[in-house]
This record gives structure tokens, C-alpha cells and sequence, in this order.
């Protein structure tokens, strides 16, 4: 009889324990929301859970990306319509001066307005988005230019950024190019033959000629031969009798090369030399600011022809600038679309993942119900089996 007690006992403990496990994991499903809470709830579904859910992680991650190569794109596209504007600014006063309209005097407060912003377009250039500077290319963490002064004067601007873009992945195998190259958006690369004004009769040389921009080429006369410089009189480059087709005078401050045809020169004076799609916002704002101030002491002709050059010289860099511009605007236009598109995978990434793993509270609590009734019957069923009395026991014994 024993051993049948320990039996009927064992048995009865187990279906007890059963059905407490039972509704232990209803009630932690009904407090949790959750239909798997571990592995071992579903380990087929738990697979698929860990696999969406990680792939939410990674568009999470796409987007914060983003998110954040947008708001860079919008910084920059900001100032680089900001300098679009200055330059445009520019323009219409150089237009006004080329009309004849400005005396001297207005003349020079104009060239002041120039260098003011001109300074500002330098700050502008130097423009950092969350810590980063826009300009530099790869190299966001120091300012991608400097200048150079005279007299407290910018007369040079110097580009000390990388050459190559950065980029940010913004998706599976897709890249943006965010902080941009300053050299490609303020400055063109397209250089063509440099163009002189005859005033000299110097020409073009045959040589490829690595100046930028505007070149003033003077020209003296020792009395025996002619001499040219493109560094404002620092250095003169003696010609020979007869001249040369393809003469190479330097710029001793900067060791640029202008290849000149001297054979035709014929009187002295100073000439100015364009060498279009090679001109940088700023190289050209000094040299409208330059023209204006009239340091080179130009004649009246001199003056217009210059100031028509540099009007030119702005329209060249403005459209430059405007191309970046709609760049950005196409960048920024694609990534809206493309963060739309991933938001909406990881929407669908989240309901698959709600389907799989979130518990039916319904269902549960039906279940619940039924599992509570069933422990209710459990054990009024097993109370009446282990009831019984001392002479039960003791018959049973006896016979036995």
C-alpha cells in the first residue's frame, strides 16, 4: 500500500506542477505582452525575432544617418547660397560702376563694401555643422582655409583641405560624398588659353601656363630691352632682341608661370591678362576689390575693360556656386526619399516582429481562465484520493 500511496502521490504532485507552470507562463505573458520572453518559449520564433529585430537596427542605424547627412546638406547648401548672394551683391555694384556712374571717391567706398565681403565670404567658407567643417573634403577637423594678409588686407586666400570628398553610408552599399572639396565648389578647373587685352602687344605663348584667374603683366623698357613682370614690379623677366614665341615669365610670389609671346610687344604699360576657368570666389573678389581701389593707376578705358573682366570673372564663379547648389538640392531631394523608403521597411520590420512575439492578452486570458479552473479540479480530485482514513489503511494492510 505504500508504494501505491508514494505512487499516487508522485503523480498527483507532478499534474499539480504542471498546471501551477502552466499558469505561471499565461500570467508572466499577460504582465509582459510578450509571447516569447525567452528562447525556450518558441525557439523558431525566437530565430525569426532576433533576425528582424536586428535588421530594425540596422535601418534605425541607416537613418540616423540620414538624418544627420541631411542636416549637413542643409548647412551647406545654406551657405553656399549665402555666397551666392554676396557674389550676386557684387555684380550689381560692379555693373553700377561699369556704367561710369561712380566717381572716385564712390569708387573706393565700393571696394571697401568688396573687402568686407569678401571677409565674411572667407568666414563662410570656414563654416562648420555639428563640429565638422563643411569645406575641407575628408579633412573636417581644421579649417579649410587661410588667408593671407597686407596692411590688414586679404590678398590671398590658401585652400588647406583634402582633395577628396567624405562620404557616409546611408544604406546597404550606398554612399553620399557630405563634406565637400572647397577648391571644386569656389573654384572652376576648366582652364582655357589665357586671353590678353592688346595694350602691350604681348600674346599667348604655346606653353600651358599655370596662373589663375586675372594677371596684370607690366611692361618697361631699360632703354636697351623690354622687360615683363606678373608680380606687380618685384621681378622683371629681361627680352630678348626680337622677343620669344613662348617666353616663361614666374610670379615670384607664388612661382606661377605665364607663358608669353613677346615678339609683338611694341610699348611699355601694364595689361591685364584672363585666364578663364581658372577663377576661385575669392582670387576674384580681391581682384574687384583691387580694380576698384585703382592702385595700378589704370585709365579710364583700363578701368572699364578691367571692371568688364571681373564682371565676367563674378559670372563664371556665380554659376560654379549655382551648380553646387542644385547638387546639394538633388542630394538632399534623394535622401528624403530614401529615408521614407527605409522608415517604411523598418515599420514593416516592426509588425512582422509584433506578430511573432507579442502575446494575444484574449486568447491569454481565456487560457488562463481554463488552466485555473482545471488546477481548481486538480486538486479537489487529488484531496479526495489522498483522503484516506487511519482503518482504511489499516484493512488494507491487514488483508494484504
Amino acid at each position: 500500500m505504500s508504494g501505491s500511496l508514494n505512487s499516487i502521490y508522485n503523480n498527483i504532485n507532478y499534474a499539480l506542477n504542471q498546471h501551477m507552470m502552466a499558469m505561471a507562463k499565461l500570467q508572466e505573458q499577460a504582465s509582459s505582452g510578450s509571447r516569447v520572453n525567452r528562447a525556450s518559449d518558441d525557439p523558431t520564433g525566437s530565430y525569426q525575432i532576433l533576425g528582424l529585430k536586428s535588421q530594425q537596427e540596422l535601418l534605425g542605424n541607416y537613418i540616423d544617418n540620414i538624418s544627420s547627412a541631411s542636416d549637413t546638406l542643409q548647412s551647406s547648401d545654406t551657405i553656399v547660397q549665402n555666397i551666392k548672394q554676396s557674389l550676386a551683391q557684387v555684380r550689381n555694384v560692379l555693373s553700377q560702376v561699369t556704367s561710369g556712374t561712380y566717381s572716385d571717391d564712390a569708387r573706393a567706398r565700393t571696394a571697401e563694401q568688396v573687402d568686407q565681403i569678401l571677409e565674411q565670404v572667407v568666414q563662410y567658407a570656414n563654416s562648420k555643422s555639428n563640429g565638422q567643417y563643411l569645406f575641407g573634403g575628408t579633412s573636417t577637423g581644421t579649417a579649410p582655409y587661410t588667408v593671407e594678409r597686407t596692411d590688414g588686407k586679404i590678398t590671398g586666400v590658401v585652400y588647406n583641405g583634402a582633395s577628396g570628398e567624405r562620404s557616409v553610408e546611408v544604406a546597404p552599399a550606398v554612399t553620399m560624398n557630405i563634406f565637400s572639396v572647397g577648391e571644386d565648389i569656389f573654384g572652376s578647373n576648366d582652364r582655357s588659353a589665357p586671353v590678353f587685352s592688346n595694350v602691350t602687344g604681348a600674346k599667348a605663348g604655346t606653353g600651358t601656363s599655370n596662373v589663375n584667374g586675372d594677371v596684370w603683366l607690366t611692361v618697361i623698357n631699360d632703354g636697351s630691352n623690354y622687360k615683363v613682370s606678373i608680380d606687380d614690379g618685384l621681378t622683371y623677366t629681361t627680352v630678348p632682341a626680337g622677343g620669344e614665341a613662348n617666353q616663361a615669365v614666374t610670379d615670384s610670389r607664388t612661382g606661377k608661370v605665364l607663358y608669353v609671346d613677346t615678339t609683338g610687344i611694341n610699348q611699355t604699360g601694364v595689361e591685364l591678362v584672363r585666364v578663364p576657368g581658372t577663377y576661385d570666389v575669392f582670387n576674384t573678389l580681391i581682384a574687384v576689390r583691387d580694380t576698384l581701389k585703382n592702385d595700378k593707376g589704370l585709365s579710364t578705358d583700363q578701368l572699364k575693360q578691367a571692371c568688364n573682366s571681373a564682371y565676367n570673372s563674378l559670372d563664371e564663379v556665380i554659376n560654379r556656386v549655382l551648380q553646387t547648389s542644385v547638387t546639394n538640392g538633388t542630394k538632399i531631394n534623394f535622401l528624403d526619399d530614401l529615408k521614407t523608403n527605409l522608415t517604411d521597411l523598418k515599420n514593416q520590420a516592426e509588425d512582422q516582429t509584433s506578430a511573432v512575439e507579442d502575446a494575444d492578452i484574449a486568447q491569454i486570458s481565456i487560457d488562463l481562465s481554463r488552466q485555473q479552473v482545471l488546477y481548481q479540479m486538480s486538486l479537489s480530485v487529488a484531496a479526495k484520493m489522498m483522503s484516506i482514513s487511519l482503518l482504511d489503511y489499516i484493512s488494507t494492510s491487514t488483508t494484504q
